[in-house]
């Protein structure tokens, strides 16, 4: 699966434009081994797609939701 796997989530980007939620890319932060400094700036760098992508997620929501309506 996907979420477990970076290399094929960047594929599935390339390819198809989704973004993989943020619970799969915490996941795959965790699996790796990473230094202190490579944590921290993975972290802030998954803060701010965090909060994006929440918010991508609330502006398809109120399209859909005019469109549906």
């Amino acid at each position: 699966m996907y979420h477990y796997n970076p290399a094929t989530a960047l594929e599935e980007l390339t390819e198809d434009a989704t973004l993989p939620n943020p619970v799969h890319v915490r996941d795959m932060m965790l699996r790796r081994k990473l230094t202190a400094d490579e944590s921290l700036e993975l972290n802030r760098i998954f803060v701010a797609y965090q909060k994006a992508f929440g918010e991508s997620q609330k502006l398809g929501k109120q399209i859909l939701q005019r469109l549906a309506a």
